[in-house]
C-alpha cells in the first residue's frame, strides 16, 4: 500500500497506482514529471507495493541498490569517492556552541585553500535553536568549480576527504570511516551557494517554519535512521516549497546573499 500523497502524484504523471508492473519506470515516469521532488522515499514505495511488503522489509543492500539508482537519475554525472559510511542520524537540541565550531572549521580552512574563497556556516546548525544533526556544515565559494587544486589538497589535509564530485555546481568533503563525523565540508560555485544561503536566512527569520522544519527532520530520523540517502530525501518537497516562500520574501526585503 503506497501513501495517497504518492497515488495522486503518480495519477497527475500518468501512472495508474493500482497497476505497478516496473517500479523503476514508474518512478522514472514520475520523476520525469515533478524533477527533484520524486524521491527515493518514493522508489522504496514503488518497490515495496510492486513485491507486496513493507518498505522495512526490502533487504538493505538492495535498498543501498536502489537509492544509488536513484541519486545517478538526480544528479547526472555524479562521481563517488571514498567509502561509504553507515552513520545512524541523531537529531539534537540546539548546541551553543556549534558556531564556534564553525569558527574553528573556518579558520583552519582560511589557511589552506585558495584566498578568493568565501567561507560560510550553513545548513541547520548554523540556524539558532534548531535542532539538527551534531555535524557542522561548511560552505566554500570558489571562483571556479573546477580548479580542484585550488582547494581539494587543503581540506583533505585536514582530515577531510573527498566523498563526491556532482556536476556542474559541488563538491562534497566529510570524515572517512572510523573517524568522527563532526563537519561536512561543501565546495560550489556562487549560483549553488545561493539558494543554501538563502535558504538559511529565511530559517533565521522565521521561527514558525524553522519549527516545522525541526518537527519534519525528527520524523524522518525516526522512521529512516540507518538511511542517511532517504533521510535527506525527505525534506526535498519541504526545502523546495521553503524556497518558494523566501525567493519572494528575497524580493520584498532586498536581500542578498
Amino acid at each position: 500500500m503506497i501513501s495517497p500523497d504518492l497515488a495522486d502524484r503518480l495519477r497527475r504523471a500518468g501512472v495508474d497506482p493500482s497497476n505497478i508492473s516496473d517500479p523503476g519506470a514508474a518512478w522514472q515516469q514520475l520523476h520525469d514529471e515533478i524533477g527533484g521532488r520524486a524521491t527515493v522515499i518514493d522508489r522504496y514505495e514503488l518497490e515495496a507495493l510492486h513485491r507486496g511488503i513493507a518498505v522495512d522489509e526490502i533487504p538493505p543492500g538492495e535498498r543501498n541498490e536502489i537509492a544509488r539508482s536513484v541519486l545517478r537519475v538526480q544528479i547526472p554525472g555524479i562521481e563517488m569517492a571514498g567509502q561509504s559510511r553507515r552513520d545512524q542520524v541523531e537529531i539534537v537540541p540546539y548546541d551553543d556552541s556549534w558556531p564556534e565550531r564553525f569558527q574553528a572549521w573556518k579558520e583552519r580552512l582560511e589557511a589552506v585553500v585558495d584566498l578568493a574563497a568565501s567561507i560560510h556556516h550553513v545548513g541547520s546548525t548554523s540556524v539558532p535553536g534548531l535542532a539538527a544533526k551534531p555535524v557542522i556544515d561548511v560552505l566554500v565559494v570558489v571562483p571556479d568549480i573546477d580548479d580542484e587544486d585550488s582547494y581539494l589538497p587543503g581540506i583533505e589535509s585536514l582530515g577531510v576527504p573527498l566523498r563526491s564530485r556532482e556536476p556542474p555546481h559541488h563538491r562534497y568533503f566529510r570524515p572517512g570511516q572510523g573517524q568522527p563525523r563532526v563537519v561536512q565540508i561543501h565546495v560550489s560555485d556562487a549560483e549553488w551557494a545561493r539558494e543554501h544561503l538563502l535558504f538559511r536566512d529565511y530559517l533565521r527569520t522565521h521561527s514558525t517554519k524553522a519549527e516545522a522544519y525541526a518537527t519534519l527532520k525528527r520524523d524522518l530520523a525516526a522512521t529512516y535512521r540507518s538511511d542517511r540517502l532517504a533521510y535527506t530525501d525527505g525534506k526535498t518537497g519541504f526545502i523546495l516549497d521553503t524556497l518558494d516562500l523566501a525567493e519572494r520574501w528575497a524580493t520584498e526585503t532586498e536581500w542578498t546573499p
